[in-house]
């Protein structure tokens, strides 16, 4: 999963990127509204932690944009106000949750997650297909109740195939979801890598990684 983080403060951001990161998640640091729309006109995300009082406009104005060209992204918002009335207006604008500095960040990577588990077919954390099951909280899988040795990247894979079961997904959409701009020495091709390592370590499993030409990637159960 990719993320904007659109704070000013590079000690909160660097340790929400950090924090994502574990999780399985890339993240893209912007310390302004002007930096996220460069951000935003060549790349989507799947979510964004947006501060509210940012150096060269409020993070609201920046959201009220996005709302106004019809962007569903998920916003979270970090905001130091305390004022109910502040809150309910960053809502009213189309946030879609908030948080009050200072947070723990397991509070907003958990936050972060359920927004993204919104649309999706399966709402609970637990990704399962078959006798495979993944945690993204974790990061970790189990195949017939056996533990995975999984690398950061293989997991979170792994995790992106789950989410999206029974669709193709396309080479560039997973390279987004896995690497951030600041990997951008990582080529398109470590995909195929990262899939034939999965497919390994699923090869004794009804679980199939199946390649769709001209499409993309799709996990599902071979009958």
């Amino acid at each position: 999963m990719r993320v904007l983080i659109v704070e000013d403060a590079a000690d909160v951001a660097d340790a929400i990127a950090a924090r994502l990161g574990k999780s399985g998640m890339a993240c893209d640091v912007a310390g302004s509204v002007a930096d996220a729309e460069d951000f935003l006109r060549v790349q989507r995300y799947d979510a964004m932690v947006l501060d509210i009082n940012l150096p060269d406009r409020h993070g609201t104005d920046l959201l009220k944009d996005l709302r106004a060209r019809g962007d569903r992204t998920p916003v979270l918002m970090l905001t130091a106000l305390f004022s109910v009335d502040d809150r309910v207006s960053a809502l009213n604008l189309g946030a879609d949750d908030y948080l009050v500095k200072p947070f723990d960040q397991r509070e907003l990577d958990a936050r972060l997650r359920a927004l993204m588990r919104r649309d999706a077919e399966q709402k609970s954390d637990a990704l399962t297909l078959g006798p495979l099951a993944f945690s993204p909280a974790t990061q970790t899988a189990t195949l017939d109740g056996a533990a995975m040795d999984l690398t950061r990247r293989e997991a979170a894979l792994l995790g992106l195939l789950l989410r999206h079961q029974g669709q193709a997904i396309s080479k560039q959409r997973l390279y987004e979801g896995l690497f951030a701009f600041d990997d951008a020495d990582v080529g398109l091709n470590a995909i195929e890598l990262y899939i034939a390592r999965l497919r390994k370590r699923i090869a004794a499993s009804p679980v199939r990684i199946e390649t769709q030409r001209g499409i993309g990637y799709r996990i599902g159960l071979h009958a």
